[in-house]
């Protein structure tokens, strides 16, 4: 897979390297002279340029990539490099830093983003996720579809817990992709079943978020007798 990351600074020399390790081709695209490191990222390929040029895009030859990573730390530039990716080179994925959580709201796909990460809520939402049981934290969200994934530790007094996935109701829209237990990762089965302390991954649709933490956390009483 071809990778292109718009931004040499920490982040994107260290998303560079990740790649890199897992065999991907990556290119990394600056224009400050003092962010092009060759040795810092040797296997990468660099370029120095302004990423939010046409002719600096046309260089780096953006069409042959799957996954465009605007990666700086200027907002504008990389809903500006989201949206040439996009819309001029048609690249099929492409992921955007959040710098400031006040412009989350435009990263969406009107300016060509599929992925949006923003950093000050990823932290908040891991050190919810840390110290929550019970309660749904929003880990990430995807632009296309209106999905999030989110999280929730089943806290013991759940109505599902003991319950085997394939008997639950699931809300619409909404998908169990992953459950950790303790040092384990499972991909769920229709037999495995759900117990208390679980992490619990989603990918859901923002619509129904609150429904599915009512019932994941609440333990339904039984009715009063007449």
């Amino acid at each position: 897979m071809r990778v292109a990351i718009a931004g040499a600074g920490a982040v994107g020399r260290s998303i560079a390297g990740e790649l890199l390790e897992n065999g991907h081709e990556v290119l990394l695209i600056d224009k400050a002279p003092t962010a092009i490191s060759v040795e810092r990222v040797p296997q990468a390929e660099w370029l120095l340029a302004d990423a939010c040029e046409i002719t600096s895009l046309d260089e780096a030859a953006l069409q042959r990539c799957n996954v465009v990573i605007a990666a700086t730390g200027d907002d504008k530039v990389n809903l500006v490099v989201s949206l040439l990716a996009k819309t001029e080179y048609g690249v099929p994925r492409v992921v955007a830093r959040v710098n400031n959580p006040k412009n989350e709201w435009l990263f969406n796909e009107s300016w060509g983003v599929d992925v949006a990460v923003s950093t000050p809520r990823l932290m908040s939402a891991l050190v919810e996720e840390a110290v929550s049981v019970g309660d749904l934290v929003r880990l990430l969200r995807f632009s296309h579809g209106d999905a999030n994934l989110v999280e929730l530790t089943l806290p013991e007094e759940s109505a599902l817990a003991g319950t085997q996935v394939g008997d639950v109701e699931w809300p619409e829209d909404t998908s169990l992709v992953t459950i950790i237990r303790g040092t384990r990762v499972l991909t769920p089965s229709r037999e495995d079943s759900l117990e208390p302390g679980d992490e619990l991954l989603f990918v859901a649709a923002q619509a129904r978020e609150e429904q599915l933490e009512d019932l994941l956390s609440v333990r339904r009483e039984d009715a009063p007798e007449a």
